[in-house]
């Protein structure tokens, strides 16, 4: 059985979306109003599985990109395996949709030899990885064997249609032409069932979670809503 990760953004936890602020600035609240803590209980507790009796090891971070560090981290200690199953519960589904696009990775790193793609460093340094796409790298690097995508219902569309498998909404495979030429080293990316939830009271967890992370996303959520935060951390025991 693959091990499971609870993957959470502060900006699902609000009234509706909020555009993207500046830099080094939050969200107006008015629209954007945080849940209330006892709503936010009950999501965690029916919905995901979670029980305060029972804290799983997490991470409270400020970009939802950290995730690759907490699951490398995890990989690196053996507390993690890959592939692992992802819920993602955001209203965005960070799949690369915005600049620099769903090609950058499919055509700057599946032709690198598999075992050799995870450096999310480099990929900042080369302003490619950002909390919007890291998603996509890590489908790249090999790490998720299914993917959830539980959103707010005021979501708008980001999924790319080019990493899904044609003719199909609920499978992901990476593909390129370029990608194709390393197909004697790399073979052909693994497919990945994809569950997306636009009404998130369709969403209960199956099994329980092993891991779990909080990411802030302060240009993506107002300063109001990290109120929220100590209730997160009453599901986790951080590491």
């Amino acid at each position: 059985m693959s091990v499971r990760v609870l993957d959470i953004d502060l900006d699902f936890f609000l009234a509706g979306c909020c555009p993207l602020a500046d830099k080094g600035r939050r969200p107006e609240l008015f629209g954007h109003e945080p849940w209330e803590s006892g709503r936010v209980r009950r999501f965690l507790e029916g919905n995901c599985g979670l029980s305060k009796d029972r804290p799983i090891p997490g991470r409270i971070f400020e970009t939802h990109d950290s995730a690759l560090e907490l699951w490398r981290d995890m990989l690196e200690a053996k507390r993690l395996t890959a592939p692992f199953d992802v819920t993602h519960i955001d209203a965005h589904s960070d799949l690369g949709i915005g600049y620099p696009g769903p090609g950058y990775v499919l055509n700057g790193v599946l032709p690198i030899r598999y075992d050799k793609r995870a450096d999310a460093e480099k990929y900042r340094r080369l302003n490619g990885l950002d909390e919007a796409n890291y998603l996509l790298f890590a489908l790249a690097f090999r790490w998720i064997s299914s993917l959830e995508n539980v959103r707010n219902p005021s979501s708008l569309p980001d999924i790319p249609k080019e990493i899904l498998v044609p003719g199909k909404a609920d499978s992901i495979q990476l593909s390129s032409f370029t990608a194709a030429l390393s197909l004697g080293i790399n073979g052909k990316e693994p497919v990945i069932p994809f569950n997306v939830y636009e009404d998130y009271n369709g969403f209960k967890a199956e099994e329980k979670y092993d891991f779990m992370s909080v990411a802030i996303s302060p240009r993506y959520s107002p300063k109001e809503a990290d109120v929220l935060l100590p209730v997160f951390e009453e599901y986790m025991t951080l590491v």
